[in-house]
Formats: C-alpha cells, structure tokens, sequence
C-alpha cells in the first residue's frame, strides 16, 4: 500500500509504531464489519462489543482519554498522529474507545463532583454512551443566542428542561445527553444559556425520529417534556454555557479534520490502486492524463490540508487562541475529504456508486462535513473577521 501519510509532520518513531498498529487494526478489522456496523440494530451492537474488547487486547482502547479515567493518556500532540489512521473508518473511533474523549474531558473539567463520580468511569470504558445536542429545528445552528430549549428552576433545587433538538449524533442509543438550554432571559439574550446533563431514560425524554443524512443513519431528533434534572448536573457555571462549549467544539472539529483526513486518505487509496491495477484496450487507466490530473489534485489536497489541521493541533496542545487555524482546518479537512472521494468515484465509474466500495459512503461523509459542525461558510466568515480585525503592529 503506498503510503500517503508521506505528508505528515515529523512523527516520533514510538507514535509512528502506535499509528501503524491503529491503521492495521482498522484496516483488518474494522473495515469489514463495516456493512454490518452501518446497519444498526443488535448485530451492529456484538460486532462493536467484539471489536473493543479485541481493541482492549490489542493494547489500543482509550488512547486519549486521560490515564486517571482510565485511558491510556497520549497527549494531543502524539494522538493527533494516531487519530488520521484511527479516523479513516467512521466506526473506528467508537470501536477503539476515543469516540467518547470530548464528553469525558468536558465532565471531566466542568461536571460536578457526583457527576465525575457517577458518569466518568463507565463512559470511558464505554459501558456508557454520551451525546451533545445543541441545534434546533427552525433554529440556525450557527446562532446559538436563539435557543428556544428552556430549563426551568423545581422547588427542589433542580430543573425542567422543555425543547426539541435535532441533528443529534448518537442520541438514539445515548445514555447521557447534555444539552443546550436557555436558565434565564429569553431566546436571542447574549447571556443565560447553561449546559446540563440529562438522563436518556428519565420521563419525559424521547427520541422522535431518526434523520437520515444522505441516506445513512446515526442522528436524531429528540423531544424534551419537563424532564427533572438534577442540580449538580449542570455543566459548568450557569449561564456560562457558550465557554464550555466553544472549548468542546474548538477540539471536536480539529478530531473530525484529522479523522477526515484519514477517509481521504483512504479515498485516495481506492483511486491510486484502480488507476494502476484497471486496463482498457489502450493500457492502464493511470496512462490518461485526466486521471491523473485527479491524483495530482488530491494529493495536493492532501498535502496542503495536513500541514493546517497540525497547526490547529498544535495552537490546542500549548493552551492558545486556535479559532483561526481550527477554521482554516475545519474547512481545509472537509473540501479536500469531498474532493478526493469525488475524484476516486470518477475514476472509478459505475463502479464508484455501488456497494463495492466504500466510496458512496466517503463521499457522504466529505458532503455532510461541509454542513455539519458548522458549515464551511461561518468558518469562513469567523476566520475572515479575525483576521481583518487583526492590529498588524
């Protein structure tokens, strides 16, 4: 297999090891079940059961969750190596135990004690599932001051939170799920949106509806009915939500670009052994100069994306200012995902559309990241007034 991380910063020798262990685990693992892991259902749930307790065994459960939690504690710098290869299946974090890193660190550092206590342990070692819900339906996502998801003060000390979410990752098969709600003011405030921690199973809750996006599954729509939630399962300071969550968000889209950019590897792959290995009368298909035109192009796309979401990691890693390079990641990782997938289907003709490949599937997922997370237009807007706002001297 050709090796297009050839691209990647200066890796330590022992991250390189690890990051060559995570890749022959998904590719030889993970990969395959895939068709099965999309389906859903029970047999979806034993193949993933399967797979983590093979990751376990393996020595590759948890890399980056911290190691007082149960992790294996690779710090950000080093992971952010592992997790391209990790990311080049979607299913690959969840089976080797990081899919749940972004709500373990936020409990971690902003849940109450009996919170961290009741919920950290079990999430890391995922025998809990945890999901975010933050946008609404006739709601833009990227403006969050409109929230219309209230949470109300009980006489006990707690709160009934009352709204419909949707787009939530996970939510149908969630434990936990924190959500954005408005504590105080009304919807379009600057201030008076919280976070809180609800129980899946507490009354009140449910799941609405199933959102497929382009076909696939894994998001929902939820409904919340005056469901009781405990004081102490506020995250973080009340009214403070918008901190913690722009804290989440800057390290969960720098993890996607990463992961993204495993997939276009990945699609690159497809392309790069089609090319070389599919004749026509006149010789190989990698003989035209159209297509390899597509290979230049994505690997320059490739090359060109790495080097800005390294930046975005590094920016995180030393505890700086990272809005500027996590935009320019952001959208870097999700054109250059939806560029090679689309050149790979090209190449590949018909045989791109069907269920040979995983091709379909890449292509879906490059299309989504445009939107999702953010579209590529608020990172382009958000970047664009940093920097304009920039003093030079």
């Amino acid at each position: 297999m050709w090796d297009v991380t050839l691209g990647d910063p200066q890796c330590p020798p022992e991250i390189k090891e690890l990051r060559d262990r995570v890749a022959d685990f998904v590719r030889a693992r993970v990969v395959p079940c895939e068709p099965v892991l999309d389906g859903g259902g029970p047999d979806a749930a034993a193949a993933l059961r399967r797979l983590r307790k093979d990751a376990e065994a393996a020595g590759l459960w948890a890399l980056p969750l911290p190691a007082e939690l149960g992790g294996q504690g690779l710090p950000l710098s080093s992971y952010a190596h592992v997790a391209e290869a990790e990311g080049e299946s979607d299913h690959g974090p969840a089976a080797l135990g990081s899919a749940s890193l972004l709500d373990a660190l936020m409990l971690w550092r902003h849940g109450s004690r009996r919170v961290r206590e009741r919920h950290l342990a079990p999430l890391v070692a995922g025998d809990l599932r945890a999901c975010y819900a933050m946008t609404e339906p006739d709601v833009p996502g990227t403006d969050p001051f409109l929230t219309t998801t209230r949470a109300d003060a009980s006489e006990g000390g707690g709160w009934h939170v009352t709204g419909r979410k949707w787009f939530v990752s996970g939510a149908a098969d969630a434990d936990l799920v924190t959500v954005l709600a408005r504590t105080d003011g009304r919807a379009g405030d600057r201030e008076g949106l919280s976070l809180l921690l609800v129980p899946a199973a507490a009354p009140g809750f449910r799941v609405v509806r199933e959102l497929t996006v382009l076909g696939a599954a894994g998001q929902a729509e939820i409904q919340l009915d005056g469901v009781e939630v405990d004081g102490d399962h506020l995250i973080g300071e009340r009214g403070k939500a918008l901190a913690v969550a722009a804290e989440r968000l800057q390290l969960g889209r720098t993890l996607r670009s990463l992961r993204w950019l495993g997939q276009a590897g990945r699609a690159f792959e497809l392309m790069r052994e089609r090319a070389v290995t599919r004749t026509r009368s006149r010789g190989p298909l990698g003989d035209l100069q159209l297509v390899q035109r597509h290979v230049f192009e994505s690997l320059l796309a490739l090359r060109t994306a790495r080097p800005l979401v390294h930046q975005a990691v590094a920016r995180l890693d030393a505890g700086a200012d990272a809005h500027v390079e996590v935009g320019l990641a952001k959208v870097a990782a999700s054109r250059t995902l939806s560029l090679v997938a689309d050149a790979a289907i090209q190449v590949h003709g018909a045989a791109g559309l069907g269920p040979d490949t995983a091709l379909p599937a890449l292509f879906r997922t490059g299309r989504a990241a445009r939107v999702l997370d953010g579209p590529d237009e608020l990172h382009i807007t958000s970047v664009a007034r940093r920097v304009l706002r920039t003093d030079p001297a």
